[in-house]
């Protein structure tokens, strides 16, 4: 019945997508109008950031029946977008009537395929743990066609889709099934798991790799801080994102203010954490810089009261960090070009781990028989990788005509940032960072 209401809904108030590439000098401004509903700030970011778009600014409304956002937008080379094909995608996605209609499944962004099976997996993180899951699924005569994997304060999860080595088809008998999951978690528990291990088959035909990501290091807790995480150095606190959350209580809002260091999906990394965590933005701001992003959202929880409590208020700030850290790197980053086989991923991650290199985190992908795999590895202390141990990966990989390896420096954790008064952008007060319990003499602009 709520879906049907939903649908009467948005037939008598369908959403608006207006495109213009004349308003902005440097950017694509979309403006998106709809019916509101939970999740729906989500869903936006999320379309535009599968397709590699960059959100340099966004203003977010949804007080009320109503959602209206606004975002400025590039493309991964600076540009405007042009290309008239992803303008209409965009457009007709976002109009679409199915899009924004609820799901039972309770997720949001699922797209179906069946070509593949997809594991899920969490556990404690240590060196040479991908290199271990990937031999035992080779040895299980499975190839992976494409995954990811994510690394935060020594915890690991993997997304991971698999064929059959033989067929190429999805695996579906039950008992190859249970023996995979099995193995992996004698792989994943290793000799000193304190928290269990988790391998899981996704639901059927559904995922969406980097959301579910997300959900799996929270349903983790890796926002909480445990073992060597514990023990970080002054220059590693130096460089953490910096989290408020205040109160509006003028307004009855929480108010949440970030800077950190800019990179690609840090807005879908946030918003997809505050809407697992089942809080909604009603007013929101994003700007970025050359190097540095700042966002500012006022929240409420789904029940609409504002964060209410100090355990509540540390909570969110850990999880905020949290969402900000998992996809970033500090780290050397070795993009690899070949031909896919079965093994392929074993037999690389192997080579890795001979020479003493950690991943921290790892896109797999295949297409057409090529594979294109992007890791970011340090060596086993954490500190840069030795250039001359790049040199000796090169020689026992191949680097070819038809393997190469491309090798970059990639530093995308937080810068930290200034300890002075911040602005706030949306109501055009000035607050100290040291304010908690109140805003005064909120002014709004004229």
């Amino acid at each position: 019945m709520d879906d049907e209401y939903a649908k009467l809904i948005r037939r008598m108030n369908p959403p608006r997508v207006i495109i213009d590439n004349d308003y902005c000098e440097d950017a694509t401004v979309i403006q998106v109008d709809s019916v509101n509903k939970h999740g729906i700030l989500l869903e936006v970011v999320q379309v535009l950031t599968d397709l590699n778009l960059v959100i340099t600014k966004a203003y977010i409304s949804s007080d009320g029946g109503w959602f209206m956002d606004v975002f400025n937008v590039i493309d991964r080379d600076g540009n405007k977008i042009r290309d008239e094909a992803i303008i209409s995608y965009i457009q007709k996605t976002l109009e679409s009537e199915t899009f924004f209609v609820p799901s039972s499944r309770g997720s949001v962004g699922l797209k179906p395929s069946e070509d593949y099976t997809s594991i899920e997996l969490a556990g404690t993180d240590r060196p040479g743990l991908l290199s271990e899951v990937c031999a035992v699924l080779t040895d299980l005569h499975c190839n992976v066609v494409n995954a990811e994997i994510w690394t935060h304060n020594a915890r690991a999860a993997a997304v991971v889709h698999v064929t059959d080595g033989t067929t190429g088809c999805a695996i579906e008998d039950p008992t190859r099934l249970s023996t995979i999951k099995k193995l992996l978690c004698n792989v994943l528990k290793g000799n000193n798991d304190l928290k269990t291990a988790k391998m899981t088959l996704s639901p059927p035909g559904f995922t969406h790799r980097e959301r579910r990501l997300h959900q799996i290091m929270f349903a983790d807790r890796d926002y909480e801080k445990v073992g060597r995480a514990e023990e970080e150095s002054s220059e590693d606190k130096s460089s953490k994102p910096d989290v408020n959350v205040l109160d509006c209580i003028e307004r009855d809002y929480t108010v949440i203010t970030m800077r950190s260091k800019d990179r690609p999906k840090l807005l879908f990394d946030i918003v997809c954490t505050l809407t697992d965590m089942q809080y909604v933005v009603f007013h929101g701001v994003v700007h970025t810089g050359r190097m540095e992003a700042y966002q500012e959202f006022y929240i409420r929880h789904v029940d609409g009261l504002p964060v209410s409590s100090e355990a509540e208020r540390e909570r969110v700030m850990q999880c905020l960090e949290a969402a900000i850290e998992r996809r970033a790197s500090e780290a050397l980053e070795l993009e690899l070009y070949t031909e896919d086989r079965v093994g392929l991923l074993s037999d690389i991650t192997r080579i890795f781990r001979e020479n003493s290199l950690c991943i921290k985190r790892a896109e797999i992908s295949t297409e057409g028989g090529k594979a294109k795999d992007i890791f970011y590895v340090t060596d086993v202390t954490g500190n840069p990788v030795d250039p001359r141990t790049i040199d000796s990966i090169r020689r026992q990989i191949g680097h070819t005509g038809h393997t190469v390896l491309h090798a970059r420096w990639n530093s995308s954790t937080s810068a930290k940032p200034p300890q002075k008064k911040m602005m706030s952008y949306l109501f055009g007060n000035f607050f100290s960072t040291q304010s908690s319990q109140n805003f005064k003499s909120i002014r709004t602009y004229s």
